[in-house]
């Protein structure tokens, strides 16, 4: 008898990258979730960045992103090194560009596994090295007056 972890379910999926994208209009967690659905998936973990008032004990107004024109080639070849590391059935993930205000969404990641655990983990390895790798630049106007760049 076969066990359960030959069954395909239970392997990465072919082609799981669903979705890579930077945008400059609003980020949809609904996309991202419709995205990674999966009937082989047990787990379907997102993240949501949003834009917060503060930053580094001052008050933050607005901010704004923007990115090297390689950006999105380096999410996917982050992306893929994801999917390779673990049992991805699913991944997508969209990041904005432009002005945002507070509660803004700034990223939206998705990665569903066939476990919860997997998809957790793969969540997580996905929007950190995301966030430390693709060259994308927060520009922040606080309410003092003064400014800061953050950034990949």
């Amino acid at each position: 008898m076969a066990s359960t972890h030959d069954h395909p379910g239970e392997q990465a999926a072919q082609d799981p990258i669903k979705l890579i994208s930077i945008r400059g209009t609003p980020l949809s967690v609904d996309e991202v979730l419709s995205a990674v659905g999966d009937d082989a998936a047990g787990g379907t973990a997102l993240f949501v960045g949003t834009v917060r008032n503060h930053d580094g004990g001052a008050d933050v107004d607005e901010l704004g992103y923007s990115c090297h024109p390689s950006a999105e080639d380096v999410m996917r070849r982050i992306a893929e090194k994801v999917a390779a590391e673990h049992p991805v059935r699913a991944l997508a993930a969209v990041h904005r560009v432009g002005d945002l205000r507070v509660g803004d969404l700034a990223v939206v990641v998705g990665v569903s596994c066939p476990h919860r655990g997997e998809a957790f983990e793969a969540c997580r390895k996905l929007i950190d090295d995301l966030k430390h790798e693709v060259p994308i630049w927060k520009h922040q106007r606080f309410s003092d007056g003064t400014e800061e760049w953050v950034g990949a």
